[in-house]
């Protein structure tokens, strides 16, 4: 009868105090992390002379106060209760918010999958063998069944720094997701302004070939009676025509228009289907941010701004490539030629101790990945700051847009006052015979042209006030990222 194997401390046999003194060392070295400590880079807007848009010292804005800026459903300022629900059947069902997404959920994923590194590894292993040495009659089996574990102690900070990689990315594609849908959202409200633009054309051309058909019916009757030529009825036929050519080709526009809308809203072009309104809503006053809180309020900067966090802590991975692996493994578990006797004592076995792994030659391999993370953090440095500067670009370019087209709008409306006033002058002149008809084809087209013309700067207002709302960032805060990330 075998004896019961006693408990072995784990200073005997030799080995133990070092096991014991690779655990403790990890600990005392586990607040520290090679490679260097994240630094946000330097931008333009850390400037103090460039914290200051361009564009507001000779328009009217303010300086919104922390109060003023709305988070959460941007589109409300405008008032439109169909924008409204659209944007949410966009939430909803965009196809391309939805892959911002998945891409979101599997960083995330990544990130927990780093974080896993922290703990041992543990595994059953069960086998059963059978093996001779050419003579069939010294055959012999072998049944094993054991508990193995392995743990990696992160004596260099290794781990964290994937982990620190990994949160940075989840970050990054929160932030990306929170981009693509500003951007679907955006999209959206452009095309629906555009769309109700287009009503308005359209009811603008509607009259407009009324008006030309009264005139040619006029005009024939003149020609009927010997009063006006067969020449002015061709042109009264040809204003007529092109009306309605201009008619035709806003119609497409407009359904095109109604066909990206559906698009966006993850429909098939047959599914929506927008009735014509008027475009009744004012422009709204939009309260700016300071050049810096973009670094905040924009998804796609702090996005890249978390990819520069991810890059710095790649760099300390590689880094950490030129230590040691340092780690322990145990194993424990039954041996035996036999089920009958296999968890009996004598087949027990057991070994724990720590392991150390160095490469001592790998042809440069680990100083070429050094420097290759160290190029790919100047990378997302300059990427970075280059997002920085067109965030700054995309502000003051919708700014001097919509100050500029505050003035166009109002000389465009004096115009059209005008030629409307022209048009009826000449139209009373041509009823009583003292002007030509060219002379009120002249008038009828400068009175639709600049009708026409007013629309379609009254339409780049609107496409202004949206894009400006988007290059602040929408309803959107950084602080989001942490919200997504836990």
């Amino acid at each position: 009868m075998y004896p019961t194997p006693r408990a072995i401390p784990p200073f005997e046999k030799g080995g133990g105090w070092f096991a014991v003194a690779i655990i403790f060392g990890s600990m005392l070295l586990s607040a520290c992390a090679v490679g260097p400590d994240y630094k946000r880079p330097a931008t333009a807007t850390d400037t103090p002379s460039n914290n200051v848009y361009k564009e507001t010292q000779t328009g009217e804005w303010k300086i919104a106060t922390p109060s003023d800026i709305e988070h959460g459903n941007w589109w409300d300022v405008f008032g439109d209760d169909e924008l409204q629900r659209l944007q949410t059947q966009l939430l909803a069902a965009n196809q391309s918010v939805a892959a911002a997404e998945a891409r979101y959920r599997q960083a995330r994923a990544a990130a927990q999958a780093a974080r896993a590194a922290y703990f041992p590894d543990v595994s059953l292993n069960a086998s059963s063998l059978r093996s001779h040495n050419g003579n069939l009659s010294s055959a012999s089996a072998q049944k094993n069944l054991s508990l193995d574990a392995s743990w990696e102690l992160d004596v260099w900070g290794r781990i964290r720094r994937e982990v620190e990689a990994g949160e940075a990315s989840a970050q990054a594609s929160a932030g990306d997701f929170a981009a693509a849908l500003l951007s679907a959202q955006a999209e959206l409200a452009q095309n629906y302004f555009l769309l109700r633009i287009a009503d308005a054309q359209q009811a603008l051309l509607d009259r407009t070939v009324a008006d030309y058909e009264k005139s040619l019916q006029l005009t024939r009757n003149q020609y009927a009676v010997g009063v006006a030529g067969r020449a002015e009825v061709a042109q009264a036929e040809t204003q007529l025509k092109a009306a309605q050519a201009q008619a035709v080709d806003n119609s497409i526009d407009r359904a095109q228009l109604e066909h990206a809308i559906a698009i966006l809203l993850g429909k098939a072009p047959v599914e929506v289907a927008l009735a014509p309104i008027e475009l009744t809503m004012a422009l709204p006053q939009i309260p700016l941010t300071m050049p810096s809180t973009l670094l905040e309020r924009r998804p796609d900067v702090a996005a890249a701004e978390r990819r520069v966090v991810a890059a710095n802590a790649q760099v300390g991975v590689a880094r950490a490539a030129f230590f040691p692996v340092v780690g322990i493994s145990a194993s424990g578990g039954y041996r035996s030629d036999s089920f009958s006797n296999w968890f009996t004592a004598p087949n027990r076995f057991w070994s724990i101790g720590p392991t150390l792994s160095l490469p001592l030659f790998d042809a440069g391999l680990r100083s070429a990945q050094s420097r290759q993370a160290v190029a790919a953090y100047d990378e997302t440095v300059a990427n970075y700051r280059q997002t920085v500067l067109t965030s700054l670009q995309e502000v003051e370019d919708n700014l001097v847009a919509l100050d500029r087209l505050a003035q166009e709008v109002q000389y465009q409306q004096d115009a059209v006052r005008a030629a409307r006033e022209a048009l009826q002058l000449v139209n009373n002149q041509y009823k009583a015979g003292t002007v030509g008809y060219l002379n009120v084809i002249t008038a009828e087209t400068a009175a639709y042209t600049n009708e026409r013309t007013l629309l379609q700067a009254q339409g780049r207002q609107f496409t202004a006030s949206v894009l400006l709302i988007k290059a602040l960032g929408g309803g959107w805060s950084d602080a989001q990222l942490q919200n997504k990330n836990n």
